[in-house]
């Protein structure tokens, strides 16, 4: 009972949230009501002028004439004209109010992206972030079209319908009345089943895009691991729980129609068995029964449909609910209201007494306490997972430390704005990230409004400009997402170049030569050392062979700096350095 009022509640939050984002086109869904009730009552009004036409019919032999007969077929083929119009206005009213709608809950959602901490992005998958902005929202858009289309048409019939039958004989409509809630009762208990079937639908799809998503990226490395077959195997396991609950939903959905077809009947029975003993009292005429059944065959005919659009609404409420709930998200922190824009700096960074994890009980960052003066090159070496790249990420404000302070020329890093931080710094990372357009939109990413002389200084600083120019199309070549056919190490030096071309107080070099042959290396740790002078450096590095020439290395293991010094002073020391130093270098 408990789960089934929480699914309930869930519903109702998820419908609020719904309508807040049809509020403002709130203009356009009232003229859908309105094309809704005139469709209505001219496809009721409909059945009288056939009713008439019905009497009419049996008097020409007494009357001879036919005038009027030919007045009621104009006017119905006006009518039927009109209600064709106006249904056709409200269709195109309704998808304009769904495809408004869509939009604003993608572009909401896109938006929210960007705004949400690493933590949420850490916890859910690529292809689950994917699969509620796409696929959920598609589901969620068919659903509301038919809710739009159906529901409004339906609704208004059944009022309508009663109205009208009742102008013409309450007993006949009477037994309409007393039959109708079968058909709400059937529709509503189906309705209770099938929105927690839809939901997990819309999970296990979700877990499959994610599956998809991740695989393709990573292809390679299946195939050289061999785990095709075992990748294969938990996709079937996905596959096999999506398509049980698609079956569940659908089974519970597909029960909607034969089962209110059932009571329609019934219900089209009773009036015709009604009608018919008061036509042959004397109580209605031929045409008034015709009327009766046009009426009750208008009246089931909405019962249908709503309960199918119960059952899309279901489904279209599940993947809504999972899209909204990615919308709100908790953001990420705002900035202070006195957060102040960082003008200038030169480069003074402190670390203070710096506490952070990832998770709770794990340790990480412990007691991290630094003071890097303006200009010096610092670099950070160590074991996998000692923390430096969690350095990297505190300093750059991706993650807030736990306690402790990090201070920016005296200011903690907290009561700057994130966007002038993250301005200081330009960034370079082992992970290559390039968008699918040209060379030179990747270059100029940052910088927007570089010029030609710009780019091409930056790239041959970086020693990109050699390998561009040998490109069909040169700075204009379009590259697929992340690269597309490009090297791993060309990927790489379109990266350092994006930075070269910013030239920032401060610098961030992540492994930036990583995936780059040596020869190679040697040249841009050139361009580097030109573009490092007078800049606050930190460089992550494995390879203890470039940072040999850095002011100060800082030796890190299990979240804290157990070794500082220059090279010469920790090989001096013969410490962890000096092991890791040899380890590396033993008979070269």
């Amino acid at each position: 009972m408990k789960a089934e009022q929480m699914k309930a509640d869930e519903r109702i939050k998820t419908l609020r949230s719904v309508l807040y984002f049809i509020e403002p086109y709130k203009n356009r869904l009232l003229v859908s009501i309105l094309m809704a009730l005139f469709t209505v009552v001219l496809s009721l009004y409909l059945p009288i002028l056939i009713g008439r036409a019905v009497d009419l019919i049996g008097r020409i032999k007494e009357t001879g004439s036919k005038e009027e007969l030919l007045t009621l077929l104009i006017a119905m083929a006006g009518v039927a004209g009109t209600g064709a119009l106006t249904q056709w206005i409200l269709n195109l009213s309704n998808n304009r109010i769904v495809f408004y709608v869509v939009r604003d809950i993608r572009k909401q959602a896109f938006g929210k992206v960007a705004e949400l901490p690493f933590t949420y992005l850490d916890g859910h998958t690529h292809g689950d972030v994917l699969s509620r902005i796409i696929t959920d929202v598609d589901q969620f858009a068919d659903g509301l079209l038919i809710g739009f289309t159906q529901a409004f048409t339906g609704i208004i019939t059944i009022a309508g319908t009663l109205l009208f039958m009742l102008s013409v004989n309450v007993t006949v409509t009477a037994v309409v009345v007393i039959l109708t809630p079968l058909s709400l009762f059937t529709a509503n208990f189906i309705a209770k089943r099938t929105f927690g079937m839809f939901q997990l639908q819309s999970e296990a799809r979700g877990e499959q895009t994610a599956l998809i998503n991740e695989m393709i990226g990573n292809q390679k490395v299946v195939q050289a691991f061999s785990q095709e077959k075992k990748v294969q195997k938990q996709f079937d396991e996905i596959n096999e729980r999506l398509g049980k609950y698609s079956l569940r939903a659908i089974f519970y959905s597909s029960l909607t129609n034969p089962a209110t077809r059932f009571v329609n009947n019934l219900v089209y029975a009773g009036v015709g068995l009604a009608g018919a003993l008061y036509a042959l009292s004397g109580g209605l005429t031929i045409g008034q029964l015709t009327i009766f059944l046009s009426y009750a065959n208008q009246y089931t005919k909405p019962f249908n449909e709503i309960s199918e659009v119960i059952a899309e609404l279901q489904n279209a409420l599940a993947c809504a609910s999972r899209v909204l709930e990615l919308i709100e998200a908790e953001p990420e922190a705002a900035d202070g209201a006195e957060a102040v824009r960082l003008a200038a700096t030169a480069g003074n960074v402190e670390l203070d007494h710096v506490y952070f994890t990832y998770r709770r009980g794990q340790k990480l960052i412990e007691d991290l306490d630094l003071r890097i003066r303006a200009g010096q090159r610092v670099a950070v070496v160590g074991p996998t997972g000692c923390g430096k790249t969690t350095v990297i990420n505190l300093l750059m404000r991706f993650y807030d430390v736990d306690s402790g302070r990090i201070v920016l020329e005296g200011k903690d890093i907290r009561e700057l704005t994130r966007s002038s931080l993250r301005a200081a710094y330009g960034m370079v990372l082992q992970e290559t990230w390039l968008r699918n357009g040209t060379i030179w939109e990747n270059i100029t990413f940052g910088k927007p409004a570089a010029t030609k002389e710009e780019v091409i200084a930056a790239a041959k600083r970086s020693r990109a400009d050699s390998f561009i120019k040998r490109l069909p199309e040169g700075y204009d070549t379009m590259i697929g997402e992340d690269g597309g056919s490009l090297s791993q190490g060309e990927k790489q030096l379109l990266c350092i170049t994006r930075v070269m071309i910013n030239l920032p107080p401060m610098l961030i070099l992540d492994e930036a030569t990583s995936s780059i042959d040596t020869r190679t290396e040697m040249r841009i740790q050139e361009a580097f050392t030109l573009m490092m002078e007078g800049r606050t450096s930190f460089i992550v590095a494995h390879r203890l062979s470039t940072v040999r020439n850095a002011d100060v290395i800082l030796v890190m293991k299990d979240g804290c700096i157990i070794e500082q010094g220059g090279h010469e002073e920790l090989m001096a020391l013969k410490g962890f350095y000096w092991e890791m130093y040899r380890s590396q270098f033993v008979g070269a």
